[in-house]
């Protein structure tokens, strides 16, 4: 009975200090490092442009296979001096494991302007939402820039289990009533674009409609089909406009003005 216990005090000694040796599980929720970050990125784009009438920003989206080049896109972007934010349109993680996440983050926070991340589909995986909405926020958020409200939305409807609503109407209506005496023009932003499978087509022209019920719709912006893409889907005059993978070193970059935009397709 003696050597029975000296070998558990034995096992468990070992155990105690060995628990350095075991990794966390790969879809675990303990996050380490900076959260909230679209929140407080969002404020201070609101703070640092909101009395100006030209903005540019760089419009990425895809790179959840591609770190080194997205390490090179922040270096890139780094060294240029007319953007003023980076917008990322989703799938940092390819299957939602909570170290991709943090080391995508940890890349993007190299970055001298602020950013911000939407919800990609393959961020979505196993707890993948979860995570994100600790590390970055809510899937669906909006902030002003200048004279220019940016919804971001979640449109990744095949992902989801439809406990809440993809694309989340309530959440558009709500910005919708919003005050607009900040802002006199609108982008929406999705990961997802009507038409992908991804999207719940069964609304895509309800969700038309209502993105167009806001102030001055320019166009909108998303990722996913990992392609340049330039399509007035609708007919109605909206266009939408898809930005390349990080992985073919290419993004889109923005120029709003008082009266007009312009969008140019950048290599690097």
């Amino acid at each position: 009975m003696k050597l029975i216990y000296r070998y558990a005090i034995i096992i468990g000694i070992f155990l105690l200090q060995s628990c350095e040796l075991f990794d966390i599980h790969p879809y675990s929720g303990n996050i380490t490092g900076r959260k909230n970050i679209n929140a407080a990125n969002s404020q201070l784009i609101e703070s640092r442009y909101s009395q100006r009438d030209t903005i540019r920003y760089a419009f990425i989206s895809d790179s959840q296979r591609w770190y080194d080049e997205l390490e090179d896109f922040v270096k890139s972007a780094n060294k240029r001096n007319d953007i003023d934010f980076i917008i990322h349109g989703g799938d940092l993680a390819d299957f939602g494991l909570t170290k991709e996440f943090l080391w995508q983050r940890d890349i993007l926070e190299k970055l001298v302007m602020p950013y911000v991340v939407l919800l990609g589909n393959h961020d979505c995986l196993a707890n993948g939402e979860k995570v994100f909405e600790q590390v970055f926020g809510p899937a669906n958020f909006s902030f002003i820039a200048g004279k220019t409200k940016f919804l971001c939305l979640n449109t990744n409807a095949l992902e989801s289990d439809y406990s809440n609503p993809v694309p989340d109407f309530s959440f558009i209506k709500q910005e919708e009533q919003k005050e607009a005496d900040n802002h006199d023009k609108t982008v929406v932003l999705m990961h997802a674009r009507p038409t992908s499978e991804q999207f719940n087509n069964n609304v895509a022209d309800v969700f038309q409609y209502s993105i167009k019920q806001f102030p001055n719709l320019l166009y909108c912006n998303n990722g996913h089909d990992h392609r340049y893409q330039t399509e007035d889907i609708f007919n109605d005059g909206i266009t939408y406009y898809g930005t390349p993978n990080i992985g073919k070193r290419q993004y889109l970059l923005f120029t709003i003005t008082k009266d007009a935009y312009t969008h140019e397709l950048i290599s690097y």
